[in-house]
C-alpha cells in the first residue's frame, strides 16, 4: 500500500471517531419534540429558555408514554446527557416523588421503549427505604418499576443525593444491554442495568419523560451516537 494510501486510511479513521463521539445539542422546542401522553411548552428560567412537560392526567397508571419525543430521531447507543429540575404539581398526591428522567430507543408507535428516571424527593428522605429508591430503570410495557420490585428488588434501583426544586444533571451511557446513569458529573455511576429487558439491539428515539404529581424542567439536552 502507497503511504498516500496509508495517510487516507489513517484520516478517515479519525474522521469516523470524531464523527461517532461528536455530541449533538438538541434544541427543545415545537419544531423538535412531539408529545406523548404529556403536554409540554417552552417557559423562561434564570433567562433561560427551558423545556416544562407535565403527564396527561386522566393518564392512571404508572410508568407510561409521558413524555415529550425527539421527532424523526434514532438513537440505538451512545450518551444521553439532560438536565431536569422536579417541582410538585399544586394537585400532586401524597406518594408524588418528582419523577422525572429520559426514555430512549423508543419506537414510532410508542408502544415500546427502555427509561431511567429519578425520584428526587426521596434522596434525602428520612425513611432510609425511600432514599433506596432514588433512581429507577424500567421497559414499557412489560417491566414496570412495581414488577421489577417485586420479582428483582434491588437491582433497578438505587440511592443518590439528590432534592427537589434543583437543576440535576443526568447522564446515560448506553451500549447493547447494558445502560449507566451518573448525575451532577460524578465519576461513578449512581445506577447501572447490565440487563435491560429489551436486549441489546433497540432503537429509536429519545424522549424526555415526567411522572404522577411532576412538573418537570428540561435543559441543555446533548446526544452522542
Amino acid at each position: 500500500m502507497s503511504i498516500k494510501k496509508q495517510v487516507l486510511g489513517i484520516f478517515y479513521v479519525i474522521l469516523v471517531s470524531f464523527t461517532i463521539t461528536k455530541a449533538q445539542n438538541i434544541e427543545l422546542n415545537n419544531n423538535t419534540l412531539i408529545p406523548g401522553r404529556a403536554a409540554f411548552s417552552s417557559v423562561e428560567i434564570d433567562e433561560q429558555e427551558v423545556l416544562k412537560v407535565i403527564m396527561d392526567p386522566t393518564v392512571k397508571l404508572f410508568d407510561e408514554p409521558t413524555y415529550a419525543k425527539l421527532k424523526n430521531f434514532e438513537f440505538s447507543n451512545g450518551i444521553i446527557e439532560v438536565e431536569v429540575m422536579s417541582k410538585f404539581l399544586p394537585n400532586a398526591p401524597e406518594w408524588a416523588r418528582g419523577f422525572i428522567g429520559v426514555a430512549f430507543r423508543v419506537d414510532k408507535y410508542d408502544s415500546k421503549f427502555e427509561s431511567i428516571y429519578i425520584r428526587p424527593d426521596n434522596g434525602r428522605a428520612e425513611d432510609q427505604v425511600r432514599r433506596n429508591h432514588s433512581t429507577q430503570y424500567f421497559a414499557y410495557p412489560d417491566f414496570k418499576f412495581d414488577k421489577l420490585r417485586k420479582e428483582e428488588p434491588e437491582k433497578y434501583e438505587s440511592y443518590s443525593d439528590m432534592k427537589m426544586n434543583k437543576w440535576i444533571k443526568m447522564k446515560i451511557v448506553v451500549k447493547g444491554k447494558k445502560a449507566s446513569l451518573y448525575l451532577d458529573g460524578n465519576e461513578q455511576p449512581s445506577l447501572v442495568v447490565a440487563e435491560m429487558k429489551q436486549g441489546a439491539k433497540g432503537k429509536g428515539s429519545i424522549a424526555l419523560w415526567v411522572g404522577p404529581g411532576t412538573e418537570g424542567y428540561f435543559r441543555n439536552l446533548k446526544v452522542s451516537k
